[in-house]
């Protein structure tokens, strides 16, 4: 089981910026796949951005804008999520999942904004954009 430390949330005005960190522990090998996810009040989970690291190089990243950016600093064994130029409809807790198996790695491509894709989650940080 990984598990998966998120911060860096809090309150923001909009035009702003962030950057979230998702610091997961306990992986069997250094290749594994984080997702972020966030969760607005009154609406589904839905998916941010996600990234996989195979041999220590990125394999995969997306992310559903361009404000968006999600990296791995491999020194920490730490994937970041930097948002720009928030805006109020970001505001929403933001989670982080994570697996290691090989098999969810190599298909990330088609299954990044599953939440099944990932089998462990963090404690949720919450980002608040205000007008």
């Amino acid at each position: 089981e990984v598990q998966l430390q998120a911060s860096g949330g809090g309150l923001v005005q909009a035009g702003g910026s962030v950057r979230l960190a998702c610091k997961p522990s306990g992986l069997t090998c250094g290749d594994y796949a984080i997702g972020w996810f966030r969760q607005a009040p009154g609406k589904e989970r839905e998916a941010v951005a996600s990234i996989a690291t195979v041999d220590g190089s990125s394999y995969y990243s997306k992310f559903v804008n361009g404000r968006f950016v999600i990296s791995i600093d491999g020194a920490k064994e730490t994937v970041n999520l930097q948002m720009n130029n928030l805006k109020p409809e970001d505001t929403g807790v933001y989670y982080c999942g994570a697996t290691d198996r090989e098999t969810r790695i190599v298909n990330l491509g088609r299954l990044w904004d599953l939440q099944g894709a990932y089998d462990d989650w963090g404690e949720g940080t919450l980002v608040t954009v205000s007008s």
